[in-house]
């Protein structure tokens, strides 16, 4: 038997442990009973309102040119993700789904420090649900990585001019 679990805790459920920030109002961490706790992303979100999606994003920066390590090019993706979300009413709090590609799980690995100081630097302890796949290459020949974000805006935000 699973069981909802909510960060708002006026609704009587468990708060979050890990440090992770609550997700924006309405949204739903969704947590099955017995499971152990995630630690740096959701098992699941449950959300209403405005659905923001981008494509896949990798870090490059406006010039077309990537940073040459696989950190670097992590911080510039969050920084795209973040600029494309902008131009559809969205934050990165709003973001409730990120699909990370990356052409090595092992530099992926290498520096969790690193990679986290980034994520947290543009998407602060706002861990939505993720996953990660390692694929033998991207469109770009330079990306080492490559993410695509779904963000859900609820309806009480005001909606995009």
């Amino acid at each position: 038997m699973s069981a909802l679990i909510s960060s708002n805790a006026q609704n009587g459920a468990a708060p979050l442990t890990d440090g992770a920030v609550a997700p924006v109002a309405g949204n739903r961490i969704l947590h099955p009973q017995g499971w152990p706790r995630a630690r740096g992303y959701a098992n699941g979100v449950a959300a209403e309102g405005r659905i923001v999606v981008t494509g896949g994003v990798v870090g490059w920066r406006i010039d077309g040119s990537f940073p040459a390590d696989f950190v670097g090019q992590a911080r510039q993706t969050f920084e795209n993700i973040a600029a494309i979300l902008a131009e559809g009413g969205a934050t990165p709090e709003h973001i409730v789904r990120l699909t990370w590609y990356v052409t090595d799980m092992d530099t992926y690995l290498a520096d969790p420090k690193g990679l986290g100081d980034a994520y947290r630097s543009l998407f602060g302890r706002h861990f939505p649900a993720m996953a990660a796949v390692q694929v033998v290459r991207l469109v770009e020949a330079a990306a080492m990585i490559e993410i695509e974000a779904t963000a859900i805006v609820p309806f009480e935000i005001k909606p995009i001019a």
